[in-house]
């Protein structure tokens, strides 16, 4: 059996005692008064480099380690923070500390909670946190505070937060707007518990269905995840410094091409160029980077070309930094640092591979010092230099300024529990879970149901009463089942409802446990014959199926694997659906999943299918509110679903030479890149474009008309692509270059208008340089990106 990753950590090294070596002040405090670094109007420039130079060598190496794994040597016995044992472990402080909310007990937890001990509630969180920048401001020599990072992928990962939809269904929302009001509020849960630094979001460009983490990003689409994953940066951060005392600083994942790994197991190789990196992959990173605040990004686990991401300078130096002109931190993934020897193979020693990484351009190692372990070593033997870490040093302690932690550090303990779950984030948790789903079939008008015609309505499913609510979650304080919003609409309609187990997947679905117990294969045949006696009383059956927290998740280790050979529904579930539907009852199938999966014999055979991913905390009330008609489901797909794995990679914007052809099936997707439904029916116009002849530098607008013809007020999303005709090197059959979500009523009509930029239009070149190139670009506008129609632009 492997070793897990925290369990390897912790053998190869907590953070050795390290001498003082005392240096020079660069700086002097004023005189008859505080030091510049502690004068809150000074500029920050001049707070650094005073501070800076007041540092020993030992105090800048602790700015670039975090404790998590170690935080029990510096705990009591029921776990609070021990600020005598801090004094004596981290004699120099400390950078960075990683999930304050985590109770860590031993090495068996991670994000999310194993199952094995609760996390700390939001007082208990604040109270340690206060603790921890209490010691640190008070009882080190310099008072330098902490970094505080949680997890926040959908919603603060911590007890009794709120849990908003996955991300690959709030991508499917198209609603950016939404997203920076969701991550707004997931940063004040944050902050009142003084966590600072979100390790979100995840801008991974996903490629690969069979990857357990494809449910952590934001779909296949370049445009989207950066669109996206900007909303998010805003929420968290806002867009001015210093930090305000509601948000915190966020975090880009991971750099790069880890949406697309080598047989779809997650930190496999990305086999792709340079071309695809930079027009498929960068393209998120470097919007974010280029026009927002973005505090640090998360190089990733795989390699590239031989160069795992964690030492490869070209990246994170020549392409982050030079090319870019990133000012933030780079933060390492958990344990990469160790993993460039343990899993890599590329170092002989963890100190080799903390080098390797130093040099590359990581700023700080998470979560405990392995190769940063040896960076005194490293300095003393003349490998690293002393400019080459204040370098670094630098650039931490200016983002702690700007953070504001010097001044306020802490939290209100007191007020944090009321800070949590308001009715403000319930209510936006439900709005959000409804705007998440995405409506596959419904082609005999089945939904909306009417309550007075539902007759007798048998609810099938083991997820229907135990509700999945995807990876990187904790434990909200009321997750509103399927069932449970049934029972009240059955009460407030005069329906009768039942519900029947169906089929289970597994036992318990707990994300962070690393054993999956799969449902014997006796107990799901006797589930099934349950739930078809049941139907046959039945008038109208919902079924809900799909995945849960570990039948598709982060393989985070050998013993704790998350990724699929296969892309079908799990366990029995197929079975379950042959024999309900073989009853011939009208049956709505809801999906709550955090992967696309080849459904190909439910969207053959079901009345209405629906896309509802992981819909967060709300998911019951969202759903009752699209069965039953008070919303309108429309959302889009964020990625494209295969029919099944012979036909991956599977994405919209593909190569011309693609898809040529298969002697056993057809190439079309069972549900393309940008495919919704709605309970109405929309006419979209052709493009006009406002000039259809610029030049290489010029710009121009696209209109499109959408008009609701149907009979209820709906939303519908806009999409505009673009294809380069003909080009020096190939280029995708589409790209989406824009999109918009417009809400209207019954027979209203809106004009959509888009922006054509030379970034909209430019791409690599022969010689790798970006270029806009003369011709014809083909201007599409659709629903998706199948039913598209047309317009011509012309670049001279």
């Amino acid at each position: 059996m492997g070793i897990k990753r925290r369990e390897f950590l912790a053998t190869v090294g907590g953070a050795a005692g390290m001498a003082v070596v005392p240096g020079a002040l660069a700086a002097k405090a004023a005189k008859g008064g505080a030091p510049v670094y502690k004068q809150a109007n000074a500029p920050v420039a001049a707070r650094v480099e005073d501070l800076l130079g007041r540092m020993t060598v030992d105090e800048k190496i602790a700015q670039l380690q975090c404790v998590w794994l170690t935080k029990k040597d510096l705990q009591n016995d029921d776990t609070s923070f021990n600020a005598e044992k801090a004094a004596k472990v981290h004699p120099h402080g400390m950078g960075m500390f990683a999930r304050p909310s985590d109770r860590q007990i031993g090495a068996d937890n991670n994000a999310g909670n194993s199952g094995a001990v609760g996390n700390r509630g939001p007082k208990e969180t604040a109270d340690y946190v206060n603790a921890v920048q209490k010691w640190a401001l008070e009882n080190t020599r310099l008072g330098i505070p902490v970094f505080m990072h949680e997890e926040s992928l959908h919603g603060y990962v911590a007890p009794e937060a709120t849990s908003f939809p996955q991300a690959i269904g709030l991508a499917s929302t198209f609603d950016p707007q939404l997203v920076e009001q969701i991550f707004s509020l997931a940063a004040k849960e944050m902050r009142a518990r003084g966590a600072n630094l979100a390790l979100a979001p995840v801008v991974d460009v996903a490629r690969e269905p069979r990857w357990g983490r494809i449910e952590e990003t934001y779909g296949e689409d370049p445009h989207v995840c950066g669109v996206m994953g900007k909303a998010a940066v805003l929420g968290f951060s806002g867009n001015t410094l210093p930090l305000a005392q509601d948000k915190v600083f966020a975090t880009l994942k991971h750099m790069t091409g880890h949406g697309q790994p080598e047989s779809g197991t997650n930190i496999g190789p990305a086999n792709v160029g340079e071309r695809a990196l930079r027009e498929d992959f960068f393209p998120p990173f470097e919007k974010i980077i280029k026009e927002t605040k973005i505090a640090a990004v998360m190089p990733s686990y795989n390699e590239i070309d031989g160069v795992p991401s964690h030492a490869n300078r070209w990246l994170l130096t020549d392409v982050l930094r030079k090319e870019w002109g990133f000012q933030g931190l780079t933060v390492s993934d958990y344990m990469a640092v160790a993993e460039l020897g343990s899993r890599h193979h590329l170092v002989g020693s963890v100190k080799e591979g903390g080098l390797r990484a130093f040099k590359a351009g990581v700023d700080i190692e998470t979560p405990d010092p392995a190769g940063f372990a040896a960076l005194d070593e490293l300095v003393k033997e003349g490998k690293i230099t002393t400019k080459e870490l204040d370098a670094v040093v630098r650039r931490i302690l200016r983002w702690k300024f700007d953070a504001g932690l010097f001044e306020n550090p802490y939290a209100d303990a007191d007020q944090a529990a009321a800070r949590t779950a308001t009715p403000e984030a319930i209510a936006l948790a439900r709005k959000a879970a409804q705007r998440t789903a995405v409506l596959l079939k419904n082609d005999k008008g089945l939904l909306p149901l009417a309550p007075q015609k539902v007759g007798k309505l048998l609810l099938v499913g083991t997820h229907a009463k135990d509700t999945p609510i995807g990876g990187y979650s904790d434990k909200p304080r009321h997750v509103v089942s399927v069932y449970e919003a049934l029972q009240k609409e059955a009460q407030a309609g005069g329906f009768t409802l039942d519900y029947s187990e169906g089929v289970r997947l597994t036992e318990g679905h707990v994300w962070g446990q690393d054993e999956i117990v799969w449902t014997k294969p006796e107990v799901n045949a006797r589930l099934i014959a349950e739930a078809v006696e049941a139907a046959k009383k039945a008038d109208t059956i919902v079924m809900v199926l799909g995945d849960n927290e570990q039948t598709a998740r982060e393989a985070w280790a050998d013993n704790h694997l998350g990724d699929r050979t296969s892309l079908d529904l799990v366990s029995r579930q197929n079975d379950l659906a042959r024999a309900i539907f073989a009853l011939n009852k009208p049956t709505v199938v809801l999906l709550l999943n955090g992967r696309p999966l080849s459904v190909n014999y439910l969207a053959e055979r079901a009345d209405a299918l629906m896309e509802c991913w992981y819909m967060g905390q709300e998911t019951g009330h969202a759903v009752a509110d699209l069965i039953f008609g008070r919303a309108n489901p429309g959302g889009k797909l964020p990625v494209t679903i295969a029919r099944n794995v012979g036909q991956l990679p599977m994405f919209y914007n593909r190569k011309p030479s693609s898809r040529r052809g298969y002697i056993d099936d057809v190439t079309t997707p069972l549900y393309p890149f940008g495919y919704g439904l709605s309970y109405t029916r929309f006419d979209i116009s052709a493009p006009r474009l406002t000039k259809d002849r610029i030049g290489v530098s010029g710009t121009t607008q696209v209109q499109v008309d959408v008009q609701n013809t149907g009979a209820v007020r709906g939303d519908e999303v806009v999409q505009m692509y673009i294809r380069d005709d003909v080009s020096s090197v190939t280029r995708p059959l589409l790209e989406l270059k824009g999109f918009q979500r417009v809400t209207l009523e019954p027979g209203e009509k809106r004009t959509v208008t888009f922006d054509i930029k030379p970034t909209d239009l430019w791409f690599y070149n022969g010689d790798m340089k970006r270029v806009v190139e003369p011709g014809t670009f083909t201007i599409f506008a659709g629903p998706n990106s199948v039913d598209l129609k047309k317009a011509t632009l012309t670049v001279a």
